[in-house]
This record gives structure tokens, C-alpha cells and sequence, in this order.
């Protein structure tokens, strides 16, 4: 119940709402379970809602208490296979000296009519109002297929070092296992033999090239995987973000996977490199509605207003990075976002106002067939690799700075 009120009432991601949210629990299996009921009732709420309404005579308010209970009841037992009389058993005490008739009651009424969620959850319908204006039906209605279950695990590394692990590769450097695959057993990890990287997150760093030796920065860095990329490429790498926990993530990264690069703590607005470089990755802080697949929290938490905000700051960020490239040099900018505010109309912006720069378009043969390239720039959409388990939103641009810029 904290969970969601973190993601539903206060807005905060899922992820970083955990620790604050589980201080209670002990076990690492009850934090487990307590993530895995609160994200799947994320993946569901509209059809859990629904449900609500259509057995109470009169609506629950969104931030009710007998509402959260009851999704947290109905989205064990019809979800993730918990025996009704235990899922109604851990719903209870959170309403005790309160509407726990109500709640017994609600959650009766839907099993004794054997009430059931869609197979494909119904997105909130702000989101789905929103993708279709921006995207057209069929890829709404993809990305709402994906939203039934947590994605695949996709795994990257240096393509000259494949590991020794069962999978399918959608391009060099990459192998997707199941979904629910545990990370730390599997062979290699520990020796630092790969990392944990959508495939579409691989995209921004595999437009760069290779290194050969020329000097980098990732911007906004950490948790380091696009770092990784750049230092497997040959690049010596600077790796840039303010945050000191998300660095210390970089840090313990770099040192299991044997990569070197120079780690900076800095907010990209305020800090300024001491000499110009010949590559920037700018991967842009974001809404991540494009990682909804991973974190449902995003669908909920993300308003328009925020989306406007964040647009502004990538901006921002961008105009000052253009500063630090040399001339020739190619500057990649991405956002995990669905959101055009923040891709297109942003790169854009960008090239209006800098007459020094140029797009360098995305060449077909540079990435798989199914990944588009409109206007030669990336536009990663639900549907892409569906049948192998879909991909994060993503939306990537390469510019190149002119001679004497």
C-alpha cells in the first residue's frame, strides 16, 4: 500500500519508492513479493478500477483506502495466482478500524462472479488518448499488449566477447534471455562478461561508431551501460551525472566488467569539461514513458506538465553540450521517452538554433531492418521485435558539427 500511494499520490518512481516503502521487511523474498503485487496492480489498475466500480453502489474515491486494499486483494488472486482467501487475508489489516466489511464485501461479490482481468490491459486512458494522437491506433493497442507481462532480459557486450549463455541476438553485441531470468547466477556475471542493456537503450552509443582511441562523454551516465558501450567501442570516456548513487552503480560497473573511464559528479548545467572532445552521448533525463514495459509506474506518475518541464531541461542540456564537441565531431542525442515533446520536436529546436551543426543521418544498414528511421533519425515504437518480446521507446538523433564550428 505504500508503493502505490508513493507512485499514485506522490508521484515517485516505483523503484526508488521501494526502500522507504519495505522498511518493515527483513526477508529479501517479502520486499520481492511486495514489488511484484505493486507493479503488477500498476500494469492493471484501469482493469482493477473497473472491476471496483462495477461491484460498488457508489464510486471509492482514487486515494480511498478500501480502493488500494481492494487492488491489492484482486491483483493477487487474479493475477499472480494467489489463493483468494490469502490474497483477501493480506488486504484486511490495511483497513482495520475501517471499511473491512466493505472491502470482504467488494472482493466476495467479484469471486463469486468469477471476475476475470483482460488478457490485454486496457491502458490509463490519458496515455491512450495521448499515443494515439501521437503514434495512430496500432500503436496503442501494441503497446498495450506488452503491458501484460514483464519484459525479456536483454543482455549486452563486447561483441568480440559473447558469452557463454542460450539466447537470441538481435543485433551484434546483444542476447535476450526470458523474462524473470535472475541476473546474478547466470554464467559470466561475475567475471564481468556482459551487463544488463535494453536493446533499444543500446542504440545512442552504437551510433558513435568505433573509438579508435578518441575521447567521449556520456552525459547523464550512470548507471554506467552506455559507458560500457563506449569504452568496449575503444573510446576513452568521460562519464558524467550528478547523482552520487547512481555513480556509485557506474563505479561497481566498470570495476566487474574491467571497462575504464574517468567518473565525474556533476550536474551537465553547472560543469564545463576542460577541453573540447570528439564524441558527446547526451542520453537526456526523461518522462521514461518509453520504459513503461519495466517500470508501469510511468504511466501513472507522468503528467503533461512534467513532460514539458523535462522537455525544456533536454533543451537545455543539449545546447550546452553542443559547446564542448569539436569540429567534426558527432554528438548523439536519445531520450527513453514516447513522447515527441521530448524527441523530435527537440532535435528540431536544436538544429534551427545551431547553423554549426548538422543531422547526420541514420544509414539502413547501420541498425536492423525493423528499427525505423524517419528522416534518418531512430523512432523505437511498441510493436518493434514484438514477436521476440518487444523493445524500450526510444528516440535517437545524430548531429554532426561543422568545420570551424
Amino acid at each position: 500500500m505504500r508503493l502505490l500511494d508513493a507512485v499514485l499520490r506522490k508521484g515517485l518512481p516505483l523503484e526508488s519508492a521501494l526502500d522507504a516503502a519495505a522498511r518493515d521487511l527483513d526477508r529479501a523474498d517479502d520486499r520481492a513479493f511486495a514489488h511484484a503485487i505493486a507493479a503488477e496492480a500498476l500494469r492493471r489498475l484501469t482493469d482493477l478500477d473497473a472491476l471496483i466500480d462495477g461491484a460498488t453502489a457508489k464510486r471509492l474515491p482514487d486515494d480511498a483506502k478500501a480502493r488500494f486494499a481492494l487492488r491489492i486483494a484482486l491483483v493477487q488472486a487474479l493475477a499472480l495466482g494467489t489463493p483468494p482467501h490469502a490474497a483477501i487475508s493480506t488486504a484486511l489489516p490495511l483497513v482495520d478500524g475501517g471499511p473491512r466489511r466493505l472491502v470482504h464485501g467488494v472482493f466476495g461479490t467479484l469471486m463469486r462472479r468469477n471476475a476475470t482481468l483482460p488478457e490485454v490491459p486496457t491502458l490509463p486512458p490519458a496515455v491512450e488518448q495521448r499515443w494515439r494522437a501521437n503514434w495512430g491506433d496500432g500503436v496503442a493497442e501494441a503497446a498495450a499488449r506488452l503491458l501484460a507481462a514483464p519484459p525479456p532480459l536483454d543482455l549486452a557486450f563486447a561483441p568480440d566477447a559473447p558469452p557463454d549463455l542460450k539466447g537470441i541476438g538481435l543485433m551484434p553485441g546483444h542476447l535476450r534471455l526470458p523474462a524473470r531470468t535472475a541476473v546474478a547466477g547466470l554464467t559470466g556475471y561475475g567475471e564481468g562478461g556482459w551487463w544488463v542493456q535494453d536493446v533499444a537503450a543500446s542504440i545512442p552509443a552504437r551510433l558513435l561508431g568505433p573509438g579508435e582511441g578518441k575521447t567521449a562523454l556520456d552525459l547523464c551516465a550512470a548507471p554506467g551501460g552506455k559507458t560500457m558501450q563506449l569504452a568496449a567501442a575503444g573510446f576513452r570516456v568521460t562519464a558524467v551525472d550528478e547523482s552520487e548513487s547512481r555513480l556509485a552503480r557506474l563505479s561497481e560497473n566498470l570495476a566487474r566488467t574491467h571497462f575504464q573511464a574517468e567518473i565525474v559528479r556533476a550536474d551537465v548545467l553547472a560543469w564545463t569539461p576542460p577541453e573540447k572532445v570528439d564524441a558527446i552521448l547526451l542520453d537526456a533525463p526523461c518522462s521514461a514513458t518509453g520504459i513503461f514495459r519495466r517500470h508501469p509506474d510511468v504511466l501513472h506518475r507522468v503528467r503533461p506538465r512534467a513532460i514539458v518541464a523535462l522537455a525544456e531541461g533536454q533543451k537545455a542540456m543539449l545546447a550546452r553540450a553542443a559547446d564542448w564537441l569539436k569540429p567534426g565531431g558527432l554528438l548523439v542525442y536519445s531520450v527513453c521517452s514516447l513522447e515527441p515533446e521530448e524527441g523530435e520536436k527537440i532535435a528540431d529546436q536544436f538544429l534551427s538554433s545551431r547553423p554549426d551543426y548538422v543531422l547526420e543521418p541514420v544509414q539502413p544498414g547501420e541498425l536492423p531492418a525493423e528499427i525505423p528511421l524517419p528522416g534518418g533519425r531512430v523512432r523505437v515504437l511498441p510493436g518493434i521485435f514484438e514477436a521476440e518480446g518487444g523493445a524500450d521507446g526510444f528516440f535517437v538523433a545524430r548531429f554532426r558539427r561543422l568545420s570551424g564550428g
